[in-house]
C-alpha cells in the first residue's frame, strides 16, 4: 500500500526540464501522498500542510524518478548462445538468420513453451531490472509469429505486472521476421497472420501499442504501412525497429504516422532525424544491440541533438542481439560508445523513456506524477552512468509504496 511520507535531505534530481542540470534541487525534499507526488522542494520550505506527515532522512542521498525501459524483448523461450560464437567468428546478423538462427530460432523455442515456463523466465529478468530500480518495462510480443504464439506472449507479459511490482506496457510485434512456412510471402504473412493476430490482441486488450522491423531481412516501409494502418483504425499507437542495417526510410515513415518512437537508428540520415524531431517521435537508442553485433556505424546522436529530437534509452533485452537486462549497463554504453552525456542517459531512461510509451504519469519527479522514485547511495547523477553496469539501490518507491 502507498505509504503518505515526506522524503527529506536528498539530492533530488527530477529530471524537470529547462532549469538546472538534471533538474536537481540541492538538499531536496518530496511530499509522497496517495501514491503520488504532493509537492517537491528545499528541505527547508515544507509546506505546513505537510507537517503532520512523517519523514525520512536520506543524507544526501540520490533520488532519480523510477527507471523505465521502454523497448525490450524480454518474453521469449530458449537462447541462441550459439550466434555469439557464430559472430565473433565473423558471421554478420543477417548471415546468422540466413543460416536458419536469428529471430526464427527463437521463434521455434517460444512455440514450444507453455505459458508457465515463459513467465517464469521472464520474471528473472524483471526482477533484475527491479533491482535496478526500474518501475515501468516495455515488453513486446514477435517470437510466435502465429496467432496463438503472439498472443500467448502478450497474456504472459500481462501477467507479468500481476506478479511483480512494475507496470508493464505491451507492444504487439507480430510483423518482426517472416515465419518459414510464408517464405518469400510476406505480404500473405501480414494477411493470414500479422494482421488478424493484431486485431484478436486489440480485442482481448493485450496491445497498448504496435511495432513493426523495417528492414531488408524482415518487412518493407509499404508493407510497414499495412500494418500500420490498420494500427491507426484500431486506435492504437505505433512504434518501429527502423534505420538498424541500412536506411529504407523507416523513421520517417514512423514519423508520419506520429509514432511513439523509431528504435536503433544507426543508418538514420539528417532528413529522418528532423522528421522524427518534427513529429515529436522519440529515437529510441538502443547500444547492447551495437555492441552485441559489434557493429561499426553508430546512430547519429549529433544530427538527433541539432534537430532537437528526444532520445530515451533502452536495454533491447532480447536472446539474440541484447542479452542484457541493465538499464543501468545501457546508460554506460550509451556514453561511452555514442558520447551521449551522462545527463541525456538519465532523460533516456526517465523521462524520454515515458515519452516513447505515450506515458505522462511518471518519467519525473513533480507534483500529480505516480511516486515512482529511487534511492540511490550515490550523490550525483551522473554516478549512474560513471559506472559500468552497477550502483547500489538503497530504495525503490513504487506507487508511493
Amino acid at each position: 500500500m502507498p505509504t503518505d511520507i515526506v522524503l527529506t535531505h536528498a539530492a533530488l534530481a527530477t529530471m524537470a526540464p529547462g532549469g538546472a542540470a538534471y533538474g536537481m534541487v540541492a538538499d531536496g525534499a518530496a511530499a509522497l501522498v496517495g501514491g503520488r507526488i504532493a509537492w517537491v522542494g528545499a528541505s527547508n520550505a515544507i509546506p505546513a500542510a505537510f507537517a503532520a506527515l512523517p519523514r525520512r532522512d536520506l543524507e544526501g542521498r540520490l533520488v532519480t524518478p523510477g527507471l523505465i525501459d521502454c523497448h525490450s524483448h524480454i518474453v521469449f523461450g530458449g537462447d541462441r548462445a550459439r550466434e555469439f560464437a557464430m559472430r565473433l567468428d565473423g558471421a554478420s546478423y543477417a548471415q546468422v538468420a540466413q543460416a536458419g538462427g536469428g529471430i526464427v530460432a527463437t521463434v521455434s523455442a517460444t512455440r514450444a513453451a507453455d505459458e508457465g515456463a515463459l513467465l517464469k523466465g521472464a520474471l528473472g529478468r524483471v526482477d533484475r531490472l527491479i533491482a535496478e530500480g526500474a518501475g515501468v518495462v516495455e515488453i513486446k510480443s514477435g517470437y510466435g509469429l502465429d496467432i496463438e504464439t503472439e498472443l500467448k506472449m502478450l497474456r504472459v507479459a500481462r501477467r507479468i505486472a500481476q506478479a511483480r511490482p512494475i507496470r508493464v506496457r505491451t507492444s504487439f510485434l507480430g510483423a518482426h521476421a517472416v515465419p518459414p512456412d510464408y517464405a518469400g510471402r510476406a505480404d500473405a504473412y501480414l494477411s493470414e497472420v500479422c494482421i488478424p493476430a493484431l486485431e484478436a490482441a486489440h480485442a482481448q486488450g493485450l496491445a497498448d501499442a504496435v511495432d513493426g522491423f523495417c528492414e531488408g531481412i524482415a518487412f518493407s516501409p509499404a508493407q510497414i504501412a499495412r500494418v500500420f494502418d490498420r494500427a491507426r483504425a484500431l486506435g492504437l499507437p505505433v512504434k518501429l525497429h527502423a534505420e538498424q542495417l541500412s536506411d529504407l526510410g523507416g523513421a520517417k515513415l514512423a514519423a508520419s504516422y506520429g509514432a511513439l518512437s523509431a528504435d536503433h537508428l544507426e543508418y538514420l540520415d539528417d532528413a529522418g532525424a528532423a522528421a522524427l524531431a518534427r513529429a515529436g517521435t522519440v529515437a529510441v537508442i538502443l547500444p547492447g544491440a551495437f555492441y552485441t553485433l559489434r557493429e561499426t556505424q553508430a546512430p547519429p546522436i549529433a544530427a538527433l541533438r541539432k534537430a532537437g529530437a528526444a532520445m530515451a534509452v533502452a536495454t533491447d533485452c532480447n536472446p539474440g542481439s541484447s542479452p542484457m537486462v541493465s538499464l543501468l549497463l545501457a546508460m554506460n554504453m550509451a556514453c561511452t560508445l555514442f558520447r551521449l552525456t551522462p545527463e541525456e542517459a538519465l532523460a533516456g531512461v526517465t523521462r524520454n523513456a515515458a515519452r516513447a510509451l505515450g506515458l505522462a504519469d511518471c518519467g519525473m519527479i513533480a507534483p500529480g506524477l505516480r511516486a515512482d522514485l529511487a534511492v540511490w547511495d550515490a550523490a550525483h547523477p551522473a554516478e549512474l552512468a560513471y559506472r559500468i553496469g552497477y550502483a547500489d539501490l538503497r530504495a525503490r518507491y513504487f506507487g508511493g509504496a
